[in-house]
């Protein structure tokens, strides 16, 4: 992935199909369409998943939630979202075996009444779940319960044990859009749109980008554009066609990080059934951290969502109620909040009743596509759905998707126990080794390799935690990263798990970037000023 290559590409060819957006349904066209032979360009106005699509909660699921609201309210667009879900789970974790896995969930009953009624609904859910390998869900005893989870209140009566599939959402997706990449695809980060050109009819021929690293302005030319902006999907509509309704009511959620100990658990989450708000929300183990969350609330601010205090204090609170041993604000070690993109016919609807389905709008008018709504465990369909409407549009052959055997960028030849030999190898510690397996498949050995370049890239970013500036090095070259939130946010995930460790890996951080990319010292000490002060700044929230 080669930015400066692809930009060249951008402003001199013209296209069949130009994604605006490169989060999980962008990126996940972009693979659809280049591999159904389609000439594809896609922009992203800020990184690869830098919104919505690296601040979910990691799950891939058909929605618990979403099934209990289904059946008590017979609705069945409910059931149908549920069931869309858990057939997409497995092929999310099989394309892709080193970034997605099963993970088991307890969902805690305080009452022999309530273990039936959960019980029951989670073997519905099961049901729905046809095809995979997951283990089925069952009802376990309280002493089952705390020998899996020691940190939970031993007050409660017993649980239901069900599983879904967790993935590391960031990363994921910018394997998609790397994959792409190597099937044809042209992209680039850090390219706002800033309008369209259009004939006399009002029809698209042109997107207007600059370039934010250089303030260089240019047009890309293709014969159809895809709308996948999330929760921002409205603004591009109406630069297409100013005529067009808002349709998007985008709702906030938090996740507070906590150390790992807080559950008692390395591999078990448990669902929190009933909070004071109405939803549920979870605590799940990842990447050795507990990720608390979710909240639900409508947001119409400009400024990026952020864990305030006032959320955080109502996801312990919530999650204080199962514990052993209750918790404070001082066990924080990180948050996150993002934008779910929910389409409504009625504004006035709560944002928790809604649909977490997905639409594909087509305006006569510009001739814009637009990909609205959804969620990370249905992308695949998303991106089907759209790149199928886009073929009538484009030409009349048939052209079928074939992204569900499609193996991600690493999977290939990837082998989930190779990373025990490479200590001896490489004299890298077994931590760094299997970290390095689990985040770059079988592309570990290319970042491996970097090691015969510099022996210094061996060297840890924090010495708490087993990113290496190999990986940094690998990150700039092959996956586009320009600015130290690249690194630290999308593919290392340090920004999501301590900000405190964030900080001090900051200018080992950026001095790699300086290297790579040719900064001088006034620009390598104006990134890692900036970046401190966003994360201080986050801090300071609560």
């Amino acid at each position: 992935m080669n930015r400066v290559q692809y930009l060249q590409k951008l402003q001199s060819e013209k296209f069949d199909i130009c994604i605006i957006g490169g989060g999980a349904s962008g990126a996940g066209c972009a693979l659809d369409a280049a591999l159904r032979g389609f000439k594809v360009a896609l922009i992203e106005k800020d990184d690869f998943a830098s919104a919505t699509s690296s601040k979910s909660t990691k799950l891939i699921h058909g929605g618990v939630r979403y099934l209990e609201q289904a059946v008590n309210n017979f609705d069945l667009a409910q059931l149908k979202q549920v069931r869309h879900g858990l057939e997409e789970r497995h092929i999310v974790i099989q394309n892709a075996p080193f970034l997605a896995h099963p993970l088991a969930l307890l969902t805690p009953c305080n009452s022999w009444v309530e273990g039936c009624y959960y019980a029951i609904g989670l073997r519905i859910y099961d049901a729905f779940a046809k095809g995979d390998s997951l283990p089925k869900s069952r009802w376990i005893s309280k002493k089952e319960v705390l020998q899996r989870t020691t940190g939970l209140n031993p007050d409660l009566h017993s649980a239901v044990l069900y599983y879904d599939g967790q993935l590391d959402d960031a990363r994921y997706c910018m394997l998609l859009a790397k994959t792409a990449a190597e099937k044809g695809a042209i992209m680039a980060n850090h390219l706002p749109l800033l309008g369209f050109e259009k004939d006399e009819r009002g029809k698209l021929l042109a997107a207007q980008v600059e370039d934010e690293l250089s303030g260089e302005k240019f047009s890309i030319q293709a014969r159809l554009f895809i709308n996948c902006t999330g929760a921002h999907a409205d603004f591009v509509r109406q630069q297409a066609n100013p005529e067009l309704d808002l349709r998007i009511i985008p709702s906030k959620g938090v996740h507070a990080v906590l150390p790992l100990h807080t559950l008692g658990s390395t591999d078990t989450a448990l669902l929190i059934p009933k909070t004071t708000d109405g939803r549920v929300i979870f605590a799940i183990p990842w990447e050795d951290k507990l990720l608390l969350g979710t909240t639900d609330t409508t947001y119409s601010s400009d400024e990026e969502p952020c864990l305030e205090k006032d959320e955080t204090e109502f996801l312990i609170e919530n999650l204080n109620r199962y514990l052993a041993q209750p918790i404070g604000l001082e066990q924080v070690k990180s948050g996150f909040g993002g934008l779910r993109p929910l389409i409504a016919s009625d504004p006035g609807r709560s944002t928790k009743a809604l649909v977490r389905d997905h639409e594909v709008e087509w305006d006569v008018q510009s001739g814009l596509l637009s990909l609205l709504g959804g969620k990370w465990t249905t992308y695949r369909l998303m991106a089907a759905d759209a790149i199928d409407e886009a073929c009538k549009h484009l030409d009349d052959a048939e052209r079928p998707c074939l992204t569900a055997e499609q193996l991600l960028s690493g999977a290939e030849d990837y082998q989930a126990e190779a990373w025990k030999t490479w200590p001896a190898q490489t004299g890298l510690d077994a931590s760094t080794c299997e970290h390095l397996s689990q985040k770059y498949g079988s592309r570990a050995h290319t970042i491996l390799a970097l090691l015969d370049e510099n022996n210094t890239w061996r060297t840890r970013l924090h010495p708490d935690y087993p990113f290496i500036q190999a990986e940094v090095i690998y990150q700039i070259r092959e996956e586009m990263a320009v600015k130290p939130r690249d690194v630290l946010a999308r593919r290392l995930r340090l920004e999501m798990l301590d900000w405190q460790a964030t900080i001090q890996a900051t200018p080992m951080v950026c001095q790699l970037l300086g290297l790579e990319l040719q900064w001088d010292d006034a620009k390598l000490q104006q990134a890692i000023e900036a970046y401190q002060h966003l994360i201080a700044g986050f801090q300071a929230k609560i």
